[in-house]
């Protein structure tokens, strides 16, 4: 009788708890931030368009819809309460009338720093009550983290 592939049960057991582990960390990061930020919490979807706009200055509805594995009228719709919230520009392209850029509004560039410096000093005080073996590990990790996000969505960082 052949031995068990103990790799395969291995990487089965670090896929199990790395998906369970993940989101219990956004949660707790969720819950700190709605204890300390002074303003209401958007929906996901448009915190996440919020963050993708952060990072890709000028992208359009097509590409974030792309980015985000959302439709694009559905990326339209947060678009339209984003830009009504005071939280989105929409540029017309110069190219193509029918293309319209994306833009943060200077309060949503306020409020997504303030989310990461609250968000930052949350892990960092957390990492603090960490052992050094702890902390070297989890900064081992970070590069396999991105790779495996790349892995699940080529889009990713």
């Amino acid at each position: 009788m052949p031995a068990p592939d103990t790799s395969a049960q291995d990487t089965s057991d670090v896929a199990s708890r790395l998906a369970a582990v993940l989101p219990v960390l956004q949660r707790a990061l969720d819950r700190r931030l709605a204890e300390d930020f002074p303003h209401p919490r958007p929906p996901e979807g448009q915190i996440a368009l919020l963050r993708l706009v952060g990072e890709r200055d000028g992208i359009t509805v097509r590409e974030a819809a792309g980015l985000l594995l959302m439709k694009p009228n559905n990326v339209s719709a947060l678009v339209s309460q984003l830009t009504v919230g005071g939280m989105l520009e929409r540029r017309q392209d110069p190219a193509d009338k029918r293309v319209a850029h994306l833009h943060l509004t200077a309060e949503a560039r306020r409020r997504l720093a303030a989310v990461h410096e609250l968000s930052d000093g949350y892990v960092a005080e957390a990492l603090h009550a960490l052992t050094d073996g702890e902390r070297d590990a989890l900064g081992s990790a970070i590069g396999a983290l991105y790779g495996l996000a790349r892995h699940l969505h080529p889009a990713a960082r």
